[in-house]
């Protein structure tokens, strides 16, 4: 019996737990668009963003940022690129719209 007791008009009841989503299949890669190439260190990343006008901070050795002159976006990410995620991607995608995707990583 699992659930969870609601208590409604008085009356106490016992509701289903709800199904939950399927859970993320696998890793997610970050495919740069244009050239269609995965991007897969922070070197290369670094090669398709600066095309796009950004540039590199160096202040904080346990980040990789860059920043755009023309916006106040910054775009944060770990300085080990193992440890970039889903999260990072997706703000890189969300900043370059038509210049970036995530798609599941099949090993």
């Amino acid at each position: 019996m699992s659930g969870v007791w609601v208590f409604r008009n008085g009356v106490v009841r016992l509701e289903e737990k709800p199904k939950q989503a399927a859970p993320c299949k696998g890793k997610k890669a970050l495919v740069h668009t244009p050239s269609g190439q995965p991007v897969s260190s922070h070197d290369a990343l670094q090669r398709c963003l600066l095309e796009l006008g950004w540039e590199r901070y160096y202040e904080d050795p346990a980040l990789v940022q860059f920043h755009r002159r023309s916006s106040v976006d910054l775009i944060s990410l770990p300085a080990d690129f193992a440890s970039v995620g889903a999260t990072h991607m997706n703000d890189i995608v969300v900043k370059n719209r038509n210049c970036f995707r995530v798609v599941d990583f099949a090993a």
